[in-house]
């Protein structure tokens, strides 16, 4: 995501259905700082949102992504996703939110993720659920209640396998 990206970022920041489960809407220079902080999180942590697109168009539909949160005392490795209202309903989040939980377990080597989720916010409780994350506990972040789900799984096995040759 880059600056570049402002006008997208922007639109679907401000969007009153799409921020309904966050504090408020975003103008145009949150939006901006929005971005800076992910660039920001990119060069100190590795991760943060990117940029989510039509792989068909290529048009931004969202972000995801991947962001390292303090959780109750300890850190973790937060799975993030927003998609901008005129996409909902497509599986944008869901293939978008896998393929950031498929670099964490690939590239980064990571076993396990959260997603902080507003109890109020079921469809994305129903994205988490549909990635096979379990709900784990309930906590108060950044001043308000989350549902913490969390990925049961272990990383793929990606080794080959050796061929006996006799």
């Amino acid at each position: 995501m880059s600056l570049a990206d402002l006008d997208f970022v922007a639109a679907m920041l401000a969007h009153p259905e799409v921020m309904h489960h966050w504090p408020k809407c975003y103008n145009r220079e949150e939006a901006a700082e929005w971005i800076k902080r992910q660039q920001k999180r990119y060069a100190t942590d590795g991760v943060g949102y990117w940029l989510a697109l039509d792989k068909a168009s290529g048009q931004p539909v969202g972000q995801a992504g991947l962001l390292v949160l303090q959780v109750d005392g300890v850190e973790e490795i937060g799975l993030g996703y927003i998609m901008h209202r005129p996409f909902w309903g497509n599986g944008f989040a869901s293939e978008a939110a896998a393929a950031s939980m498929d670099y964490g377990f690939k590239a980064l080597g990571r076993s396990r993720f959260i997603a902080l989720i507003r109890p109020e916010n079921v469809p994305s409780q129903r994205v988490a659920l549909k990635l096979g994350m379990k709900l784990e506990k309930s906590t108060h972040h950044a001043d308000y209640r989350h549902l913490v789900f969390v990925t049961p799984r272990s990383p793929p096995d990606t080794t080959v396998p050796r061929r006996d040759t006799g």
